[in-house]
Protein backbone atom coordinates (compact mmCIF):
# COMPACT_ATOMS: atom_id res chain seq x y z
CA UNK A 1 0.00 0.00 0.00
CA UNK A 2 1.23 3.50 -0.82
CA UNK A 3 1.93 5.96 1.96
CA UNK A 4 -0.58 8.64 2.88
CA UNK A 5 1.75 11.60 3.27
CA UNK A 6 1.09 14.36 5.80
CA UNK A 7 3.23 17.50 6.03
CA UNK A 8 3.96 18.93 9.49
CA UNK A 9 4.79 22.61 9.93
CA UNK A 10 7.51 23.78 12.29
CA UNK A 11 5.32 24.70 15.27
CA UNK A 12 3.60 21.31 15.27
CA UNK A 13 6.92 19.55 14.75
CA UNK A 14 8.37 21.32 17.80
CA UNK A 15 5.28 20.40 19.84
CA UNK A 16 5.21 16.73 18.87
CA UNK A 17 8.67 15.46 17.97
CA UNK A 18 10.41 15.75 21.33
CA UNK A 19 8.12 13.16 22.94
CA UNK A 20 6.89 11.18 19.93
CA UNK A 21 10.14 9.94 18.49
CA UNK A 22 10.73 9.04 15.80
CA UNK A 23 7.89 11.26 14.56
CA UNK A 24 8.73 11.38 10.86
CA UNK A 25 8.98 8.84 8.04
CA UNK A 26 7.38 6.07 10.14
CA UNK A 27 4.23 4.73 8.43
CA UNK A 28 1.42 3.82 10.80
CA UNK A 29 -2.21 2.80 10.67
CA UNK A 30 -4.22 1.08 7.99
CA UNK A 31 -3.58 3.93 5.53
CA UNK A 32 0.21 3.96 6.09
CA UNK A 33 0.04 7.54 7.41
CA UNK A 34 3.52 9.04 7.22
CA UNK A 35 4.58 12.42 8.56
CA UNK A 36 7.18 14.63 6.90
CA UNK A 37 8.53 18.12 7.46
CA UNK A 38 9.37 20.52 4.67
CA UNK A 39 13.02 20.38 3.63
CA UNK A 40 13.41 24.06 4.62
CA UNK A 41 12.68 23.36 8.31
CA UNK A 42 16.34 22.74 9.09
CA UNK A 43 17.33 26.10 7.60
CA UNK A 44 14.52 27.84 9.48
CA UNK A 45 15.74 26.31 12.73
CA UNK A 46 19.42 26.99 12.08
CA UNK A 47 18.96 30.71 11.39
CA UNK A 48 16.42 31.52 14.11
CA UNK A 49 18.14 32.02 17.46
CA UNK A 50 14.82 32.08 19.35
CA UNK A 51 14.02 28.61 18.05
CA UNK A 52 17.51 27.23 18.69
CA UNK A 53 17.38 28.47 22.29
CA UNK A 54 13.84 27.32 23.04
CA UNK A 55 14.04 23.98 21.24
CA UNK A 56 17.71 23.07 21.75
CA UNK A 57 16.85 19.35 21.58
CA UNK A 58 16.11 19.73 17.84
CA UNK A 59 19.88 19.86 17.19
CA UNK A 60 20.45 16.43 18.80
CA UNK A 61 21.65 13.87 16.27
CA UNK A 62 18.63 11.56 16.62
CA UNK A 63 16.23 14.40 15.71
CA UNK A 64 18.47 15.66 12.90
CA UNK A 65 18.60 12.13 11.48
CA UNK A 66 14.81 11.79 11.71
CA UNK A 67 14.38 15.02 9.71
CA UNK A 68 16.85 13.96 7.03
CA UNK A 69 14.16 12.54 4.73
CA UNK A 70 11.67 14.85 3.14
CA UNK A 71 8.95 14.21 0.60
CA UNK A 72 10.36 13.08 -2.75
CA UNK A 73 9.27 15.49 -5.45
CA UNK A 74 9.52 15.25 -9.22
CA UNK A 75 10.82 18.22 -11.23
CA UNK A 76 7.27 18.88 -12.39
CA UNK A 77 5.98 18.90 -8.80
CA UNK A 78 8.78 21.24 -7.70
CA UNK A 79 7.93 23.62 -10.53
CA UNK A 80 4.22 23.51 -9.70
CA UNK A 81 4.95 24.13 -6.01
CA UNK A 82 7.08 27.17 -6.92
CA UNK A 83 4.33 28.56 -9.17
CA UNK A 84 1.73 27.91 -6.48
CA UNK A 85 3.97 29.51 -3.86
CA UNK A 86 4.27 32.67 -5.99
CA UNK A 87 0.49 32.88 -6.27
CA UNK A 88 -0.04 32.19 -2.55
CA UNK A 89 2.66 34.69 -1.56
CA UNK A 90 0.78 37.42 -3.46
CA UNK A 91 -2.33 36.42 -1.49
CA UNK A 92 -0.36 36.60 1.78
CA UNK A 93 0.90 40.07 0.93
CA UNK A 94 -2.56 41.34 -0.10
CA UNK A 95 -4.66 39.67 2.59
CA UNK A 96 -2.28 39.43 5.55
CA UNK A 97 0.83 41.59 5.40
CA UNK A 98 -0.59 44.83 3.96
CA UNK A 99 -3.81 45.03 6.00
CA UNK A 100 -2.59 43.32 9.20
CA UNK A 101 1.16 43.77 9.23
CA UNK A 102 1.70 40.06 9.87
CA UNK A 103 0.88 36.72 8.35
CA UNK A 104 2.39 33.45 7.20
CA UNK A 105 6.14 33.55 6.63
CA UNK A 106 7.63 32.60 3.27
CA UNK A 107 8.41 29.08 4.56
CA UNK A 108 4.89 28.73 6.00
CA UNK A 109 3.49 29.77 2.62
CA UNK A 110 5.75 27.25 0.87
CA UNK A 111 4.48 24.49 3.18
CA UNK A 112 0.86 25.36 2.33
CA UNK A 113 1.79 25.42 -1.38
CA UNK A 114 3.37 21.96 -1.04
CA UNK A 115 0.28 20.55 0.67
CA UNK A 116 -1.97 22.14 -1.98
CA UNK A 117 -0.02 20.81 -4.96
CA UNK A 118 0.38 17.31 -3.51
CA UNK A 119 -3.19 17.15 -2.18
CA UNK A 120 -1.98 16.15 1.29
CA UNK A 121 -2.97 17.11 4.82
CA UNK A 122 -1.14 19.79 6.74
CA UNK A 123 -0.56 19.65 10.50
CA UNK A 124 -0.39 23.16 11.98
CA UNK A 125 -1.51 25.17 14.98
CA UNK A 126 -0.58 28.49 13.35
CA UNK A 127 -3.74 30.57 12.91
CA UNK A 128 -2.43 32.42 9.83
CA UNK A 129 -1.47 29.15 8.15
CA UNK A 130 -4.87 27.68 9.03
CA UNK A 131 -6.56 30.69 7.42
CA UNK A 132 -4.37 30.51 4.31
CA UNK A 133 -4.91 26.76 3.99
CA UNK A 134 -8.68 27.19 4.37
CA UNK A 135 -8.75 29.86 1.65
CA UNK A 136 -7.38 27.29 -0.81
CA UNK A 137 -9.18 24.20 0.52
CA UNK A 138 -6.03 22.60 1.91
CA UNK A 139 -7.05 20.04 4.51
CA UNK A 140 -5.39 20.87 7.80
CA UNK A 141 -5.47 19.39 11.27
CA UNK A 142 -4.05 20.59 14.57
CA UNK A 143 -1.31 18.95 16.62
CA UNK A 144 -3.97 17.62 18.98
CA UNK A 145 -6.03 16.23 16.11
CA UNK A 146 -2.86 14.55 14.83
CA UNK A 147 -2.34 12.94 18.24
CA UNK A 148 -5.98 11.78 18.22
CA UNK A 149 -5.43 10.20 14.80
CA UNK A 150 -2.25 8.52 16.09
CA UNK A 151 -4.17 7.24 19.12
CA UNK A 152 -7.03 5.92 16.98
CA UNK A 153 -4.54 4.13 14.70
CA UNK A 154 -2.73 2.53 17.67
CA UNK A 155 0.49 4.46 17.03
CA UNK A 156 0.57 6.12 20.46
CA UNK A 157 -1.33 5.65 23.72
CA UNK A 158 -2.98 8.00 26.23
CA UNK A 159 0.16 8.09 28.38
CA UNK A 160 2.14 9.42 25.41
CA UNK A 161 -0.50 12.09 24.79
CA UNK A 162 -0.26 13.15 28.43
CA UNK A 163 3.52 13.28 28.16
CA UNK A 164 3.32 15.55 25.10
CA UNK A 165 0.76 17.86 26.69
CA UNK A 166 2.69 18.06 29.96
CA UNK A 167 5.73 19.13 27.91
CA UNK A 168 3.64 21.89 26.26
CA UNK A 169 2.58 23.18 29.66
CA UNK A 170 6.12 22.96 31.04
CA UNK A 171 7.51 24.82 27.99
CA UNK A 172 4.63 27.33 28.07
CA UNK A 173 4.02 26.44 24.41
CA UNK A 174 0.39 25.36 24.18
CA UNK A 175 -1.35 25.57 20.79
CA UNK A 176 -3.76 28.36 21.81
CA UNK A 177 -5.58 29.83 24.78
CA UNK A 178 -8.54 27.40 24.68
CA UNK A 179 -6.54 24.25 23.98
CA UNK A 180 -8.01 22.47 27.03
CA UNK A 181 -11.50 22.70 25.47
CA UNK A 182 -10.17 21.05 22.31
CA UNK A 183 -8.45 18.37 24.39
CA UNK A 184 -11.70 17.50 26.20
CA UNK A 185 -13.62 17.42 22.89
CA UNK A 186 -11.07 15.15 21.21
CA UNK A 187 -10.11 12.83 24.05
CA UNK A 188 -13.23 12.88 26.23
CA UNK A 189 -11.35 13.78 29.38
CA UNK A 190 -9.65 16.69 31.08
CA UNK A 191 -6.18 17.62 29.93
CA UNK A 192 -3.29 16.82 32.25
CA UNK A 193 -1.93 19.72 34.24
Amino acid sequence: MAQTKIIVDSNSYFRLAQNIHPLLSQPFGKDELTLYVHADLNAEFKFNSRLTNKFHWVAESRYVANRSRSINLSKAQKKEIEETYDYLWEHVQDEFLEPRGKGPSPIDTRIVATALVLGIRLVTDDRDMIELAAAYDVQQISSMEMMKLMLDEGHIDSDKIDQVVEQWVYDNDTPHRDWRVDFKRLFGRKAPK
